[in-house]
């Protein structure tokens, strides 16, 4: 798995050209197409959670400290589950567990204890194989759950905040 550090080191070393970068785009664009219709298509079949649904059957803590609403969620071995749609950057934890998560760069087998970053526009399919606890951290001001998930969870893929960050992407950070 290439770190964070190492892409911003290419991005200033070696950056994309861009029609590298309208490339990397389209497949993002195509990535998140299959994601929305692979969840259509298993919604509803058994042991497969998306959704709300998700966050009913999985015990989910709450806390808000210091500007940060900090969210832990319990996923038990063996469950198939989508993620909604990221509108914020933000770091995640596994604490316990392994699962395999499937992005646009194929399937990432993780293990705890593991950290990583979550970008806007990010939807994941998560594979658990083994009980996992994972937590996210999400700078806001808000101080409930329902507000705190209108700011950081978008309703599909043209959430204005998502588009801008791709629209940043594709352009290497510039918006003109």
């Amino acid at each position: 798995m290439v770190s964070i550090e190492e892409i911003d080191q290419q991005v200033v070393e070696a950056p994309l050209s861009k029609e590298e970068a309208k490339g990397q785009f389209v497949r993002k664009k195509e990535h998140r197409a299959k994601l929305v219709e692979f969840e259509s298509r298993i919604q509803g079949r058994e042991g497969v959670l998306t959704g709300d649904a998700k966050d009913s059957y999985n015990p989910l803590k709450h806390t808000f400290a210091g500007g940060c609403y900090v969210r832990e969620i319990f996923m038990p071995v063996g469950q198939l589950l989508v993620t909604k749609i990221h509108k914020k950057k933000h770091p995640f934890f596994l604490m316990s567990g392994e699962m395999s998560i499937l992005t646009e760069d194929g399937v990432q087998r993780i293990q705890a204890p593991y950290n990583g970053i979550t970008h806007p526009g990010t939807k994941r399919i998560i594979y658990t194989h083994t009980d996992c606890v994972l937590v996210t951290v999400h700078a806001t001001d808000k101080t409930d759950v329902e507000s705190v998930e209108e700011e950081v969870i978008a309703k599909d893929f043209n959430d204005p905040e998502i588009t801008e960050y791709d629209i940043q992407l594709l352009t290497g950070g510039s918006l003109t």
